[in-house]
């Protein structure tokens, strides 16, 4: 009998006798759709991990893996949050934000998600900078009111590199004309391209001391934004 027995079993079934060519051929066929089954399997597994590897990085360059936020309206001393954050372990990178929904308006009115960022900051948490396909990541400067679309946004608002939009925040001032809404003219700077329908569509970037100026809210941020060296040991960060 041949050693190993498994070895023995399939040639005893693979090279039968002549009167039975026919178990020899269901043999051959059984082992070669094992085998293209267990290929196919594998391809697909491949294409999974490799589309589950590229879904993750698109939405973590987009996003913190964690945030610090304050109660109510907002966080007031947001300096010492960011140092303290720092020096949390794991926490390899930290910046202030400013969210808010707001309606923008340039050939056409568009809803967006508004954020307000520090551009230098915001590099060590996130790869919006480096997402940016027209204009410049750079020129977003405080006080000068400038903006990063997305480009699905940019499209839908009939907003051009160079151009101007109108951004409304939800909320109103009172002036001796009566209640006007909360508005500020940008001029886009930069387009970005996340890959992503959703940020692609639905978000811009201005500079955080703008951001400040259009909703109110002083020396206060909405939080900030931590970048962790692994990102499932954002629960241990504390």
């Amino acid at each position: 009998m041949f050693r190993p027995l498994e070895l023995f079993i399939g040639l005893r079934y693979t090279r039968a006798k002549r009167r039975n060519h026919f178990i020899s051929f269901i043999s051959m066929v059984s082992m070669l759709g094992i085998a293209l089954g267990v290929t196919a399997l594998i391809t697909v597994i491949s294409v999974m991990n490799g589309f589950e590897g590229e879904l993750r990085a698109r939405i973590l360059g987009m996003v913190s893996h964690a945030t610090v936020a304050g109660v109510g309206d907002g966080l007031a001393e947001w300096e010492t949050a960011l140092a303290t954050a720092k020096t949390v372990p794991h926490v390899i990178g930290a910046a202030p934000y400013i969210e808010r929904e707001a309606m923008l308006q340039g050939g056409r009115v568009s809803g967006a998600i508004l954020r307000g960022v520090d551009p230098l900051l915001e590099r060590e948490v996130s790869e919006i900078a480096d997402r940016v396909v027209e204009g410049s990541w750079d020129a977003l400067k405080p006080g000068e009111y400038g903006i990063v679309l997305g480009r699905e946004l940019a499209l839908w608002a009939g907003a051009e590199l160079g151009g101007d939009v109108l951004v409304f925040a939800p909320q109103v001032r009172a002036t001796p004309a009566g209640v006007l809404p909360q508005m500020r003219r940008f001029k886009v700077v930069g387009i970005f391209e996340a890959g992503m329908q959703e940020y692609d569509r639905g978000m811009a970037i201005i500079h955080v001391a703008d951001a400040g100026k259009l909703f109110r809210m002083g020396d206060k941020v909405t939080g900030v934004r931590l970048k962790l060296d692994d990102l499932f040991k954002a629960s241990q960060s504390r």
